[in-house]
């Protein structure tokens, strides 16, 4: 895995499927194209308080970016930061184009039900959003704007976007290293702009492990994310140094 830390847990989630889970502070996510044009479509919660939860336009303002990739910081509505992306071979995450639904995938591969095809069934990036958001006692008002890992979309002078297929290839990862106890929810079909004919989502793996020391530095070096982070420190009783 090129990861030199312990390993407390793993997951294989196969693509067009969705998990969900909380990740304590102090922690490192890692995510995994594991076969390459992966689309991890990602939501943060503060797990004691829902309503706060990741804010797309705070983190991208306040960065001064549109795309996602080592040394941002992923913010949410009050405020605070949920994780920094710390590590990311494939170097650009999509923060603009939200999820595929039902009608999107019916119209682009077709239709087929889990009462014929079981598990082979075509699945959207919304219904597997909702269904783990409903794990956790939320639901279809609390799906906001989400980052989409792995996944490339550029916009021209005209504000026309643009789907980059290939830019994540097999084993390429991005490493979220946890500032604050967060309920992840994730889903891994595809990119709802991927323009593949065929209905072939990608695997993605998930790796956990204890953040390493000063991790977090890089982040702190842009303005807004230090105040976010001793936003997010004073939340835990620290003293909001830097990382």
């Amino acid at each position: 895995m090129n990861q030199p830390h312990a390993l407390l847990w793993d997951q294989y989630i196969p693509g067009g499927c969705h998990w969900s889970g909380i990740l304590r502070r102090g922690l490192t996510l890692r995510l995994t194209d594991i076969n390459g044009g992966a689309n991890a479509a990602v939501l943060f919660f503060n797990p004691e308080e829902k309503l706060e939860r990741y804010n797309m336009a705070d983190t991208l303002k306040s960065q001064h970016t549109f795309r996602l990739t080592k040394g941002h910081a992923c913010h949410s509505d009050m405020g605070r930061i949920f994780c920094c992306i710390t590590e990311d071979t494939a170097g650009w995450n999509d923060t603009a184009c939200g999820v595929s639904d039902t009608s999107l995938v019916r119209e682009k591969y077709g239709m087929t039900r889990f009462q014929e095809q079981r598990n082979e069934m075509f699945r959207s990036g919304l219904d597997g959003m909702l269904i783990e958001l409903g794990k956790w006692g939320l639901g279809m008002r609390d799906l906001v704007a989400n980052i989409n890992f792995f996944s490339k979309v550029t916009a021209d002078a005209a504000g026309a976007v643009t789907f980059h297929s290939g830019n994540s290839k097999a084993g390429d990862y991005v490493d979220l290293s946890f500032e604050m106890d967060t309920l992840v929810i994730l889903s891994s079909a595809p990119h709802p702009l991927d323009p593949a004919k065929l209905y072939r989502p990608g695997a993605v793996g998930l790796a956990a492990f204890a953040t390493p020391p000063s991790t977090a530095s890089a982040c702190a070096r842009i303005p807004e994310n230090m105040r976010a982070l001793q936003n997010t420190r004073h939340l835990y009783g620290c003293d909001g140094g830097a990382a």
